[in-house]
């Protein structure tokens, strides 16, 4: 179950991305979804009851694509919106991916690029393009299904999907949970559009450097990695992609680092 703020404007959009992000707890662990029901909390008296349809329609497009079907809910009013789902899905034990089954040797592999929510604190301040913004929401909507089948034809048995923790703070949970060390590759870590400009103006997230704090001396970042790639590795995400731990290439992501020996910890280079 999984519910939030609007981050963007659009409804529909609002809609889409809280489904896919909702949705994709049942895809990093290897499952697929069955059915979900609505968590709405809206003021009918803030906004047109069209406003509030468009978010449900978003919901319910995203469900059927993921083949699920919307069964219920429940709202209250609320002055601040807030919407989610609650998703039941079903998995194959022999087939369920874990976060603690990475191991030496495997490669990492992640299936979206990262810098959701400093795209989305730049466009509170207007201070990102319609297109840099459309790149994020496409990214947002987008589900982890492929990915998820992607990372079963390889054989992967250890995935993780990235969100609140950021990329750093979700490998560390892997690196802590499998008793491993991982190695990033700064230049491969696949990035929205604009990110640079939005992180030398300043549009971090207090998130971010939340995460930054909690993985704490586990996280060492070699001298010139840049900054918004820096930012970006701890950035929290909003409906991001599955990081896939196999020993061949998944025909979905992009190569990221490797698994090693080691105490816990997550290296950058």
């Amino acid at each position: 179950m999984d519910f939030f703020t609007p981050i963007v404007d659009d409804p529909y959009a609002y809609g889409q991305i809280a489904a896919a992000n909702a949705l994709s707890d049942v895809y990093a662990m290897g499952g697929i979804p069955l059915t979900v029901m609505n968590i709405a909390c809206f003021d009918p008296s803030s906004a047109p009851a069209e406003v509030w349809a468009a978010v449900l329609l978003g919901a319910y497009d995203k469900t059927i694509e993921a083949g699920a079907v919307v069964v219920g809910g429940h709202s209250v009013e609320d002055s601040q919106p807030k919407f989610g789902l609650s998703v039941t899905g079903l998995v194959d034990p022999s087939r369920v991916f874990g976060n603690d089954r990475a191991k030496p040797g495997d490669q990492i592999w992640l299936t979206k690029p990262l810098g959701t929510g400093i795209v989305t604190t730049a466009a509170k301040y207007d201070a990102c393009t319609a297109e840099e913004l459309a790149a994020a929401i496409e990214s947002m909507a987008t589900l982890n299904a492929s990915a998820a089948d992607a990372a079963h034809e390889v054989g992967a048995c250890c995935a993780t999907d990235i969100t609140g923790f950021g990329l750093a703070g979700h490998l560390f949970n892997v690196a802590r949970a499998s008793g491993v060390a991982i190695e990033i590759e700064a230049g491969s870590l696949p990035l929205l559009p604009g990110l640079e400009r939005m992180v030398a103006e300043g549009h971090t997230t207090g998130g971010g450097q939340r995460n930054r704090e909690f993985v704490g001396e586990a996280l060492s970042i070699r001298e010139g990695v840049p900054a918004h790639v820096q930012a970006a590795i701890v950035d929290p995400q909003t409906s991001g992609g599955l990081v896939i731990f196999a020993d061949r290439a998944p025909r979905i992501g992009v190569h990221i680092g490797f698994v090693h020996d080691g105490e816990p910890q997550i290296t950058v280079r």
